[in-house]
Parts: C-alpha cells; sequence; structure tokens
C-alpha cells in the first residue's frame, strides 16, 4: 500500500464511519474500482486497519465525552444524586443490550458473511439495498407522522428508550454484518422505527458504534500480539490513525448538527447516494471488470 492509497483510505474511514453509507462497502469498492492491488485480509493491512479504528473511537469518544462522564461519574464517582445515577444506569444499561445482538450473532456468523459476500459486485449489491432501507424508512415514518399527526417535539428521548428499544435497534446493527449495509444507517432506522427523532437516533447510534469499535480493535490488536512491525509499517498506520480520527470527528459534529433542523433533514439524501454509488459501481464492474 502507497503512502497515497492509506491517506485515501484513511479519509474513506473517518468520513463513512459516522454516515449512514457504510464505511466498509466504500472500503472494498474503492480499491476494486481503481484496481489497487490491495490484499485488505492480509496480516500486513491488519495494523493499518487496528489503527484506523484506534482513531475512529479517540474521535467519537472525544464528541461524546458528556455522555460517557455522566455514565462514569454516575455509576462510580461517590455521593451522586439518586437521579444522576439513575440516568447513568440507564444509558449503560440501554448501550449494553443494544451490543449483545452484534456480539453474539457477529461472533458466529461474521468471518462467514464477509467471506461469502465480500465481493465487489455483492457489496455494490447490498450498498444499493441500503439506499432502499434509507428511503423507505423515512417514507414510513413520514406516513406515520402523517396519519398520527405526531410531532417530533413528541418523539421519545434516551432517558425514555426502554430495553426492548435498545435491543430492537441491536438487531438492526446485525444489518451490517453484511458489506455494503451501513452500521450506523441501520441503528438510525431502527431508532426511527422506535419512534425516535434524527438526532436521538444519530446519537444513540454513533453511541452504540464505541463499544463495537472497542470490541474489533481490541479483537485486532490481539492478532498482532506478536507480529513484527516494521517502521514504514507503523509510520503508516499512526498517519492512518491521525487522519481517519480528525475526519471522524468533523463528520461526526457535521451530522449531528445536520440532523437538529428534523423538518427539513432527512436520510433521503444519504438514501440517494447509496442508490447513485451502488448501481453505478455494479454496473462499471460488470462492464469493466
Amino acid at each position: 500500500m502507497t503512502l497515497f492509497q492509506a491517506v485515501i483510505l484513511s479519509l474513506l474511514q473517518g468520513i463513512t464511519e459516522p454516515f449512514p453509507v457504510s464505511s466498509l462497502g466504500h472500503a472494498v469498492l474503492l480499491p476494486a474500482l481503481l484496481h489497487w492491488p490491495l490484499d485488505e485480509h492480509s496480516p500486513l493491512f491488519l495494523p493499518f486497519l487496528t489503527m484506523l479504528h484506534v482513531g475512529t473511537l479517540v474521535a467519537l469518544a472525544h464528541v461524546f465525552w458528556a455522555d460517557w462522564w455522566m455514565i462514569l461519574s454516575g455509576l462510580f464517582t461517590p455521593r451522586q444524586t439518586p437521579q444522576k445515577r439513575s440516568q447513568a444506569l440507564h444509558l449503560c444499561r440501554l448501550l449494553v443490550v443494544a451490543t449483545l445482538p452484534a456480539v453474539f450473532i457477529g461472533g458466529i456468523f461474521e468471518h462467514y458473511l464477509r467471506h461469502i459476500f465480500a465481493s465487489p459486485l455483492m457489496v455494490a449489491g447490498f450498498l444499493t439495498l441500503n439506499g432502499l432501507l434509507l428511503i423507505t424508512t423515512e417514507a414510513m415514518r413520514r406516513r406515520a407522522l402523517r396519519q398520527t399527526h405526531f410531532s417530533k417535539n413528541d418523539s421519545p428521548k434516551l432517558d425514555s428508550l426502554t430495553l426492548k428499544d435498545a435491543l430492537s435497534i441491536g438487531f438492526w446493527q446485525c444489518l451490517a454484518l453484511l458489506p455494503g449495509l451501513s452500521r450506523s444507517g441501520a441503528t438510525i432506522n431502527g431508532g426511527l422505527m422506535r419512534g425516535l427523532d434524527h438526532l436521538t437516533a444519530t446519537r444513540f447510534s454513533l453511541l452504540m458504534a464505541q463499544p463495537i469499535i472497542l470490541a474489533a480493535t481490541a479483537k485486532e490488536a490481539w492478532q498482532l500480539r506478536h507480529a513484527h512491525l516494521s517502521t514504514p509499517i507503523i509510520e503508516q498506520s499512526l498517519l492512518g490513525a491521525f487522519i481517519a480520527g480528525i475526519t471522524a470527528f468533523i463528520c461526526s459534529r457535521l451530522l449531528l448538527r445536520f440532523f437538529k433542523e428534523e423538518s427539513q433533514h432527512t436520510l433521503t439524501g444519504f438514501g440517494l447516494y447509496c442508490l447513485i454509488a451502488g448501481i453505478g459501481s455494479g454496473l462499471w464492474l460488470y462492464i469493466a471488470p
């Protein structure tokens, strides 16, 4: 992997991890479209992938530091008020329950599914499906709002989210085991289907992402425990972490700001992008392999 390729992949990871457009799908499609001879399953690629996850995790943790501080201080700081302790415990339970489906189902089927479906042409198909899911969810939600005269101000917030809601969103997250289906897109869809507004669904989605990214990083780091890494690989991986982290921080903040205007901004634009990118990539790969 050249330095140019490393920079592009790092930028791609930072941009597509928060946005509902599938970071894995883009990481598979772009090298295939540009005919880069990269083996993303090679042991030499693993340090780079691990550091990309580290950079993304640090960025998201910084964006949501107030939430994590609320959880940790509420659970472990003495003399907390019962209300703060209850809020911290509730959000902690929500995140644990929402993470469980991906841990169990992903642990059993992730390698098999990604091995079977990770060809670029299949990924283009799943990216198209991701776009259809985003557009369909928005259409269903708007119809429900019109039929019930439900205001966005009436949407439940994280404090009122139930464990059943969190479990449902967690199962939506498992769709991301198929490369090309976005983890953040699936979980935001799941939140919208449970009645959340876009901003709350996005906040919970990005909070959910962090335990999953932490688990993936720990797994990858464990696989590297006996690796002897050369200086160029270390330098390239550190650069990737920095670029991915800065980009993920900016894009996460932009996404949260984007959804503050609930009446104007929806997932439809992201869905249309995925449709165009998926269909266009699929046609190009089929016509000019």
